[in-house]
């Protein structure tokens, strides 16, 4: 007989890890299997971004995160040059964490994140959040153990797993949910197939250790150091490093010398020790459909775009987030049959959105190379009134990729089938600049109250009725509990609230999106229809 688990999730990376955290936070016991025994060591990514991180705090997370990231006195800056041991050309300058958090306290119009973003290795992130998987009285964690393919009929789904002795297991669970990257075993037995374009670019990464920093930092901290060569990582601005770079041309992946790559990006030898290089291919596809009514997909599984913005974990974040509350409203009985369609309705179009995104980002990158030529690298007067010239032209350019925060913070649900929508209201849509608002399927604008307390960890485990500036709405109350949904009711009047929100109430997910909004709901009829609605009742 098989084993029997409530979720079953395929793949131990961040995004399932923090779904399974998502759904032992709501009560939810989950299995969690990787194929790999350990977690990664090859650097995925390097930036968590502003929106994860609020999604790290809610879940109690983002300290134990940020203890491995880089030092929160460090900028984020990225900086084009010749090389190394040549000559900046302009530095695109962005705060610290410290620095963000001044900016937070001080601003607090809603404009900016409840969590500055974090510099931070996978290899470093992963580590932390296994350790808070196991931690998880609901939560069964297991490295080493190999999802294959699944079986599924009217009593639900069979799972096949292959142990780390090479043993088969069967898990019988209600639902599953691959988060098991590029080439995801669930997408395939599911037969998805994915839209965009595959194989956009051919790249090499040399992942490396050196203390080298006279070399590494000539130009002083960084986070990305970029030329038409490549781009340097600093993973955590001491003693590890990544270089991207292309392939040399007419060189086969196998027969790449990392060890020159390096050297030719600095423009100089040093000292420093390689601890993972390999080819790897870049692509900017989204899978059709993202599963159900009882497989999902999330993550890489769903969507795998270039690096460029960091959207891709940071896309799998907001996918567990969106999938894990609704999983959980299911399984607690008071979710309705449309709570999981909605899934695929809200987060496909974000995975196109990014995919975009990305997409835009990578033609910055080649339009700024096609500013250096030979004379960037002459000595004398005529190169510096060279380097000056392309400086300005980069400047101009701009830097897009990590300046988005109508992407990161911006983006929304307007069309999902659970959000009360509101009759001509308009969503901001600007990819750079996040607007806050309050429409129907937006996430909450951040503020800071007059306790010093932001007004997202004021929001409860499940929905909450935020009641800024006016009564609270009796009818919202006796529908949420009558359908059986935990609400937590929350009355606020303040100078900052008056000034951000003005007077409304808003019916807010445990997603922090905003799932209705109005002045007043008086009227019971109505407040069950709100309720039903957001719940996927119809």
């Amino acid at each position: 007989m098989p084993r029997a688990v409530t979720v079953l999730i395929a793949g131990g990376g961040p995004v399932g890890m923090t779904l399974a955290l998502e759904l032992a936070r709501l009560g939810v016991a989950s299995m969690l299997v990787e194929c790999n025994a350990s977690t990664t060591r090859h650097p995925k990514m390097d930036i968590t971004n502003a929106r994860s991180m609020e999604i790290f705090r809610r879940l109690g997370i983002a300290g134990a995160l940020r203890e491995v990231a880089v030092p929160e006195e460090n900028n984020f800056d990225v900086a084009w040059i010749t090389s190394l041991t040549g000559h900046e050309l302009h530095r695109f300058r962005y705060p610290s964490v410290i620095e963000w958090r001044r900016l937070i306290e001080q601003q607090n119009d809603g404009s900016l994140p409840g969590e500055p973003p974090m510099r931070v290795s996978q290899v470093e992130i992963e580590p932390r959040l296994q350790r808070a998987v196991l931690a998880a009285p609901l939560i069964e964690g297991r490295w080493g153990v190999t999802f294959e393919e699944f079986d599924e009929d009217a009593r639900g789904i069979t799972a096949k797993l292959r142990t780390p002795d090479g043993q088969r297991e069967l898990v019988a669970c209600r639902f599953l949910v691959g988060c098991d990257g590029g080439a995801s075993r669930v997408r395939s037995c599911m037969d998805i197939g994915l839209e965009g374009r595959a194989r956009v670019a051919e790249r090499f990464m040399t992942h490396f250790r050196s203390d080298a920093r006279s070399v590494l930092q000539r130009f002083g901290i960084a986070w990305h150091y970029q030329s038409p060569a490549g781009t340097l990582i600093a993973q955590n601005d001491h003693d590890i490093w990544t270089l991207q770079t292309r392939w040399p041309d007419g060189v086969t992946p196998h027969s790449i010398d990392p060890d020159r790559l390096v050297r030719a990006f600095a423009g100089t030898s040093f000292g420093f020790d390689v601890l993972v290089a390999n080819a790897w291919t870049p692509h900017l596809l989204v899978a059709r459909s993202y599963g159900g009514p009882r497989v999902f997909l999330a993550g890489d599984a769903a969507h795998q775009y270039i690096p460029t913005g960091g959207y891709g974990m940071n896309t799998g974040i907001g996918d567990a987030c969106d999938l894990g509350w609704k999983l959980a409203a299911v399984l607690r009985g008071f979710g309705g049959p449309a709570l999981l369609a909605s899934y695929h309705a809200e987060r496909h179009p974000i995975g196109v959105r990014n995919r975009e995104a990305s997409a835009r980002h990578a033609d910055v990158r080649h339009e700024i190379a096609r500013v250096y030529h030979d004379g960037l690298f002459a000595d004398g007067p005529s190169g510096d009134r060279a380097r000056a010239e392309a400086g300005r032209r980069i400047a101009l350019i701009g830097n897009a990729e990590n300046e988005s925060f109508g992407v990161e913070l911006g983006y929304a649900y307007a069309t999902s089938p659970i959000i009360c929508r509101d009759p001509g209201a308009q969503i901001p849509d600007d990819p750079v600049h996040y607007v806050p608002t309050t429409v129907p399927g937006v996430r909450v604008p951040s503020v800071i109250l007059s306790d010093g307390q932001a007004i997202h960890d004021r929001l409860g485990p499940w929905f909450t009725l935020l009641c800024l500036g006016v009564p609270a709405s009796k009818a919202l109350i006796e529908a949420a509990a009558d359908c059986g949904v935990p609400l937590r009711v929350v009355v606020l009047d303040e100078a900052v609230v008056r000034r951000v929100y003005g007077p409304v109430l808003l019916l807010v997910r445990p997603d922090q999106h905003v799932a209705w909004r109005g002045r007043a709901c008086e009227d019971r009829g109505k407040a069950h229809d709100v309720v039903r609605t957001c719940l996927g009742w119809g």
